[in-house]
Order: structure tokens, then C-alpha cells, then sequence
């Protein structure tokens, strides 16, 4: 039976730097020590991106730390691009999307799902301008107000 966890790593800076226009759940590739260490939350998505190599989508800088208690045999590279599982309707839309100019895919949140697996929220975003980060800012100070009151 697997464990069904409530982790869920999230990238907190994307919200910031990018306009959400699609999101998409994709599935990732990992080996056994990542899967250990993302279910004991050491993972970060800081500066994570995602790109195409020919018609595959990988994740970037994406770092999952070593597992404390894996062998010298079963150890993987913390920072290393790892594949990620989209339906091929999915994978073409995003594609031809990204040759826009000014797309990208940037991952949002980490988390294991009901069934154990481990799934990365993706989005494809548009980066944002110095004035719209401004008006986020103040987006953001008037609903803490209004919570105020």
C-alpha cells in the first residue's frame, strides 16, 4: 500500500516574475532516492524552468537533496534535468506555445499525490513588467487591509 503524503514544495517567487496563462499537473521521472527525499520535503523549486529537447519536456534546476540513508550505489545528482510525463496533445500545445515570443513554463508546486506519485504543477507564464510587479504589490497591501477590517 503506499503512503499518501501531504507534501507540497512550492515556488513562491514565480507568482511574482510571471503572468499564469495555462497550468498543467505533469508527472515526473525520478529514481528511488529522489522519491525518499521529496517525500521527507527536501526539495526546492527556486529558479526551476522547464524546456523542450526534441518533443520530451524536462524540468531545470529543479533541487532534490540526497537522501541521508541511500548507498554510494543508489546516490543521484542533486541538480539534474529530469523528464517530465504529459499527455502528447499537452506536449504539442506547450511546444508550439514556447516558440511565442516571451513564453516560457516555469514549475509552481511539488507535491505527492493520493495514488504516491510524485507530480509537478506547471504553467505556462508570461514574464511580468517592473510596473506590473508594482501593481501586484499593491494588489496584494489592499486585500491584507481589507482582511484587516
Amino acid at each position: 500500500m503506499k503512503k499518501k503524503g501531504n507534501i507540497e514544495i512550492k515556488n513562491r517567487r514565480a507568482s511574482f516574475d510571471y503572468e499564469f496563462l495555462e497550468r498543467y499537473t505533469a508527472g515526473i521521472v525520478l529514481c528511488g532516492s529522489e522519491i525518499k527525499s521529496i517525500r521527507e520535503g527536501k526539495a526546492s523549486l527556486v529558479d526551476a524552468f522547464c524546456y523542450f529537447s526534441g518533443n520530451e519536456l524536462y524540468v531545470k534546476n529543479m533541487q532534490v537533496s540526497l537522501y541521508d540513508w541511500s548507498g554510494p550505489w543508489s546516490r543521484h545528482d542533486p541538480k539534474r534535468d529530469r523528464k517530465l510525463l504529459l499527455q502528447r496533445k499537452e506536449l504539442r500545445k506547450l511546444q508550439r506555445s514556447v516558440k511565442d515570443k516571451g513564453l516560457t513554463i516555469v514549475a509552481l508546486r511539488l507535491f505527492i499525490a493520493d495514488n504516491g506519485y510524485a507530480k509537478l504543477d506547471i504553467a505556462l507564464a508570461k514574464g511580468k513588467k517592473e510596473y506590473d510587479k508594482r501593481a501586484s504589490i499593491k494588489e496584494k497591501d489592499l486585500r491584507r487591509e481589507q482582511e484587516r477590517l
